[in-house]
């Protein structure tokens, strides 16, 4: 009974697309996902993890730039959830981008059927379950955008391509992590790292000599940043959350939370088996693991020690991250050039200063922007948005810059105007290195130095190749700052990607704004959106489809 009301569900979604804004030769691609808890032993321990149609990862996801994505989630859980997608901007349609900002979540035993377009994108990214600790339990999977066959790639096509997804992981289920954060406490240091899934040497990759194959690594972990390695073998940069680099030569790469990289290795060493390595960054204790870069001709098995990489080192990684450049000849999702786009000519309308802290709150430890410490409405502020549903959020319950202040609970919204250019500085005063993430939008990362951020510090700015992405990290007692078109109508999540910061206030909304209510600048709500809070018995649509769609013609 369920499937089928999924596929009518599918059937429905589909004819409703035929009718809205997509490109009608823009391919579709459906998808049916059970999420159901399994037991996993990642670890050697077992453990409650949470699966899709069986799998831990999730199913890979592959498509090709405008193609829309039907993917039906039936939630075999016990509890609500929902699925995000990291990096997938979701142009004009917040409406499915995952968060409870915006969704309600799937009911256990309900379903929903996420309707996405990867408009104009490219790249590398991840799906991953955006309620509670989910994410710590499995429950993610890699996803991929690839270039349109007439849109030139700046490389050769590589003999393979392989999705990796490290990050750390704890023994502990989802459910008592949850437990220790409502407590009122931090989390513990995690216990391992896992490359996809799978403790030490347990993922081989198999290449075979002379040849190069393409890797997209992703920091799917929730506490650490990673470096990653190949023992013996160069890593060749050449796209970072969807915009082609200039082609560097590394060793390793440090991968910040919630960060995707794409890297060509040539299998140019001797015929054995090597490792591949990650191992955790600016922590004091220093956690790795290993997979296994296999040679097909090779005579023996792996053997000795793994290469060691960088620990404690800031500067180190600052200059790294400086020497990611955009390629600005090469196309990106269309075919004009990168560099066609002189975001540095573009006068910035308005600087946003936010600045992260950590804080005791009646008693329990919380995480907070510019002195307030987000926490969730009853209804998601998206539908409350659209109902105009009073008393949910308030617009401009977060400053623009910090306050200086003590740390207060509230539900922060901040307002910002469509086709407004926004200078944004992420300030962090603590020890730790962070991790920020704003979904719907790319920006470009125009500069990051040790201290404190002040006017003066523009005149350092990179206004010319500086690498545009999705998340981006900020050094302990450092600066980074962005420009950031803010082209993109909808509710959306700015957050820190250290999910327990995040779980614990560090996040606020962005209301981006259009007055013309037209489609052209955002999708009307889904006529399937699940109702929840105070939108229970509230109408999706207000008129007949057809209506609406003559309407807006």
């Amino acid at each position: 009974m369920g499937y089928n009301r999924g596929v009518r569900v599918c059937c429905f979604m589909l004819v409703m697309l035929l009718f809205s804004c997509t490109n009608g030769e823009d391919p579709y691609s459906f998808y049916t996902w059970n999420v159901t808890y399994g037991d996993i032993y990642p670890l050697g321990v077992k453990q409650q993890g949470i699966l899709i149609n069986g799998q831990f990862p999730g199913p890979q996801i592959e498509c090709v730039t405008n193609e829309n994505l039907i993917i039906n989630v039936f939630n075999g859980l016990d509890q609500p959830f929902l699925i995000s997608w990291n990096g997938v901007q979701q142009r004009r349609n917040s409406w499915q981008d995952g968060v409870y900002g915006t969704n309600c979540p799937i009911p256990p035993g309900g379903n929903f059927t996420y309707t996405l377009q990867v408009k104009d994108q490219i790249g590398s990214y991840f799906y991953f379950p955006s309620l509670a600790l989910h994410k710590a339990a499995g429950g993610y999977g890699g996803f991929r955008i690839l270039s349109r066959s007439v849109i030139p790639v700046p490389f050769p096509p590589p003999t393979a391509d392989y999705t990796i997804l490290a990050g750390d992981w704890y023994k502990k289920n989802h459910t008592d992590l949850k437990a220790i954060l409502d407590s009122g406490r931090d989390l513990p240091f995690p216990d391992g790292l896992l490359i996809n899934g799978r403790g030490a040497n347990g993922y081989t990759v198999t290449v075979d000599q002379g040849k190069t194959y393409r890797f997209r690594i992703s920091n799917i972990g929730i506490t650490t940043s990673i470096n990653f390695r190949i023992q013996g073998h160069k890593l060749l940069l050449v796209e970072v959350e969807g915009t082609h680099t200039l082609q560097n030569s590394y060793d390793s790469l440090d991968i910040h939370l919630g960060q995707s990289y794409s890297v060509l290795v040539t299998a140019d060493q001797p015929a054995q088996d090597y490792y591949i390595v990650a191992s955790t960054r600016f922590t004091s204790q220093v956690l790795a693991t290993t997979a296994v870069l296999n040679y097909s001709n090779s005579a023996g098995t792996i053997s000795g020690t793994p290469p060691g990489g960088p620990t404690t080192a800031i500067n180190w990684s600052l200059e790294q991250a400086r020497s990611i450049r955009r390629n600005l000849t090469a196309s990106g999702a269309r075919p004009n050039p990168q560099g066609s786009y002189h975001y540095g000519l573009i006068n910035t309308t308005r600087t946003i200063r936010l600045a992260s802290s950590a804080s005791i709150i009646n008693g329990n430890q919380r995480y907070a922007v510019n002195s307030v410490s987000f926490i969730p409405a009853d209804t998601p502020l998206k539908l409350a948005d659209y109902f105009n549903i009073s008393g949910v959020f308030s617009l401009g319950s977060i400053p623009d810059s910090p306050t200086g202040g003590g740390a207060y609970l509230q539900t922060s919204v901040m307002a910002a105007d469509f086709r407004g250019y926004a200078e944004i500085v992420f300030e962090n005063p603590q020890d730790t290195v962070q991790a920020w993430h704003i979904d719907g939008h790319n920006f470009f990362v125009v500069g990051m130095d040790r201290g404190q951020w002040t006017p003066a510090s523009r005149l350092a700015y990179n206004l010319r190749d500086t690498i545009s992405r999705c998340t981006v990290q900020v050094y302990p007692k450092s600066w980074t700052a962005v420009y950031m078109p803010l082209d993109n109508v909808g509710m959306w999540n700015i957050r820190s990607e250290n999910w327990a910061r995040q779980y614990l206030g560090q996040q606020f909304y962005l209301r981006v704004f259009s007055a013309s209510n037209s489609w052209r600048d955002e999708y009307p709500i889904p006529r399937n959106a699940l109702p929840c809070g105070r939108a229970v018995g509230r109408r999706t649509r207000s008129k007949d489809y057809s209506e609406t769609v003559k309407s807006h013609d």
